[in-house]
């Protein structure tokens, strides 16, 4: 584990980073202070961005996966009315406007 300043930071910031990838814990301090930790991805974590991002909205409940899983086909959806029959019903709606 090691520690750095802000300012050592700031000027190396890509060396702390390959360090972190690397395995290895970085304390960020200030003044002295621990004010925050940089570390390599919890296991489990997707490598692309978006995955990462959706994965902590669903820990936050802000999002809720699918219930059925990706691998389940979806019914084919079917037309309610034919169009011909859906235009004269519009057709009609309208015509006392």
């Amino acid at each position: 584990m090691r520690a750095v300043g802000i300012k050592a930071l700031n000027s190396r910031l890509s060396k702390y980073v390959r360090l972190a990838a690397g395995g290895e814990t970085v304390l960020v301090t200030d003044h002295d202070r621990v004010v925050a930790e940089l570390g390599p991805p919890r296991p489990g974590r997707s490598p692309v961005l978006a995955d990462a991002r959706l994965a902590d909205l669903v820990r936050k409940g802000v999002l809720i996966p699918p219930a059925l899983p990706s691998e389940t086909p979806l019914p084919k959806p079917r037309p309610v009315m034919p169009l011909a029959e859906l235009l004269r019903e519009l057709d009609s709606d309208r015509s006392d406007r």
